[in-house]
Order: C-alpha cells, then structure tokens, then sequence
C-alpha cells in the first residue's frame, strides 16, 4: 500500500509498505481519505518534536472510510465516514481510571509513538472511530486538532463574559480562539502574523486583535481591559520566549494554559507567580468526549470550517509542496493531504 514515511528530519520518502491484517474483534480496517497536517508534523519535520523517533509515518488528523469489521463492532459498518482519534491509551493507569485517558502513562499517539495515517489503510479499535453522516471527509480530518482547542477552553473553566487572551494563532491556537468565543469569553487574539489575525477576526469573529510586532503588547492588553488583565490567558505558540513572555499577560487570580508545548524548560519569577497567586495549567491532546463535543458543534452548524482549509495536495505532491507549508509567507492556515 502507498505509504508516506519521515526517514530522517527533512526527508520524507513516498513508499510501498503491507497493508495491514485483517481487523480483529472490536477492530476496523479504514481507508484513509484525508490527512491533516499539523505543528507535531511541522516540529518532526524540522527535527524538533519531544517524545520522537526515526524513522516514523506521521499522520494523527485523520479521517477515513471503514472498509471492513471486525466482530463486535456494533453501530459501525462497512462505509461509515469517521474520524479517527488517535490516542491509544492503557484503560488501567490512575490517569485512565480518572476519565483522564488524554495523559495516560502509557499513551501511545499515531504519528509521533507509534506510525500513523499518512498510508492507504490502517487499523484502529472501533472505540476510536467517530462517524458522521453529515460532515466531509476533509472536515472530519480537522475534529482532531479542534478537540485539542476545545480541551484546552475546557480545562481554563471560563466564564462568559470575562476576558480570555490567547496568544498564537496556528491551527491549535485558532481552535482555542473559536472555542472560547463559543463559550462566552470576550476573546483577545495576539500573534505576530497579520494574516492569522485578520483570519480570527474575519472567519471567527474575535473583536479585539493585538499584533505584537507593532505594538506594546501589555500597554494594549490593558487598554482592551480597563486595566486589569486577562482573567485567563492561552499560550499556543510552541516559543519558549512567548511563553515565558505569557505569565506577565495574567491579572492577579488568573490563569495561564500551557496549551503549545516547547522541547525545554520554562523559566519565570517566583514572586511575581505568587504575588499574583497565578494557576498554571497544562492542556494535553483531548478525550473521546471531546471529540463528540466537537462533532456535534460541526454537525450543528457552529465552525465553518471551509475557510480553514487553505492548501491541499495529493500524497504524490505532498512531499514537494510539504517545505512551503513550513512558510508562513504561504498563508498556509491548515494543509491537508489526500490518500
């Protein structure tokens, strides 16, 4: 079957590899239609990406056809559209246990554990499938990178109403954003890209845009919130200097979500973190619940999501074209591929 494999940092190679095995009780074989490309992707790519090894088929956002069942896979059959969620938990550690199967410590993700997507068929229990009779299949290729938003508002608790910052508008950060308006939040949006701005703004709705090349970002955080902060403040940018820069976006009581992660060690003030009695959270890929949430907001009419999806290509053109989807000057917001 065709398959797509990172060999080394900066070179994919397009392959035959065997299809997989028949699909076992509670399994099903998938035809993978779509596949979305992502930061893990990016960050692999370049050579950059925790908790990662070499060679590996990449691909997490993910969306397919079932093409056969095993047995006892009830409510699913041969042609059902799903999404595919890619996070293969234990089901037995304390973090399972708790519903907290997101971070369980023996979690395996597609496409940074263990292979992935970006390949004509692949297996996955039943219990990891989400279908929908309404949504395409490209659509259902983004639910993944949505839910990764959607648990990270979740985790923040927000309140309508109150002031919520997030800061880095990648596809992740753009999920925070929509989500928060969602629930609410009177949504700050702050990058360095003219472009995702105006996307937030224009395809979202988000009011206020800080570009923080241009200005002072607290000067104007302040003026947004007759000068007490955000009650909550969302960093999805993967930069170890803007998430440190992100604690001093925090009004006194307030939180900051670590939502983008950064291969290093985060450095801050002490004194000022508990002068400000200031919550940190960390937000880790999403739970199964998070994937209905977001399939029904889809199905709901909630997201437009056409407007995301800005470049695609073939698995044949993907390795060529892959290298300008790293430019922002591209104006790539999500890239998908087609197998």
């Amino acid at each position: 079957m065709k398959t797509i494999v990172l060999e080394q940092p900066g070179h994919f190679v397009l392959t035959q590899t065997q299809p997989p095995a028949a699909p076992s009780p509670g399994e099903a074989l998938i035809r993978i239609r779509k596949v979305g490309i992502c930061g893990t992707d990016l960050h692999a790519f370049q050579g950059n990406q925790p908790f990662f090894e070499y060679p590996r088929i990449l691909g997490h956002e993910l969306s397919g056809e079932i093409v056969e069942v095993g047995a006892d896979t009830p409510g699913f059959a041969v042609g059902d559209h799903c999404a595919i969620e890619p996070y293969f938990n234990c089901g037995h550690c304390l973090a399972c246990r708790r519903g907290k199967t997101n971070c369980c410590t023996q979690l395996k993700v597609l496409g940074v554990h263990t292979d992935g997507g970006m390949r004509d068929f692949i297996v996955a229990p039943i219990h990891k499938l989400h279908k929908s009779e309404l949504l395409p299949l490209e659509h259902l290729a983004l639910v993944e990178p949505l839910c990764i938003g959607y648990h990270g508002v979740e985790r923040a608790e927000l309140e309508p109403g109150q002031a919520a910052l997030v800061v880095g508008l990648g596809p992740i950060g753009l999920g925070v954003a929509q989500f928060a308006h969602l629930a609410g939040a009177r949504v700050i949006a702050m990058d360095v890209n003219g472009a995702r701005l105006d996307f937030c703004q224009e395809v979202i709705g988000v009011a206020h845009c800080i570009n923080a090349a241009q200005v002072d970002p607290i000067q104007q955080l302040l003026a947004l919130t007759e000068g007490e902060l955000p009650l909550t403040v969302f960093d999805v940018t993967g930069s170890l200097r803007a998430m440190e820069q992100s604690f001093s976006y925090v009004t006194n009581g307030g939180k900051l979500v670590f939502v983008g992660l950064v291969k290093s060690n985060i450095s801050f003030s002490d004194p000022e973190f508990h002068r400000r009695e200031m919550t940190i959270l960390s937000s880790r890929n999403a739970t199964t619940t998070n994937f209905k949430q977001v399939i029904s907001a889809l199905e709901g009419n909630k997201i437009n999501l056409s407007p995301w999806i800005t470049h695609q290509a073939p698995a044949e053109a993907m390795i060529e074209a892959f290298p300008g989807w790293l430019k922002p000057e591209s104006g790539v917001i999500k890239a998908v591929v087609e197998f």
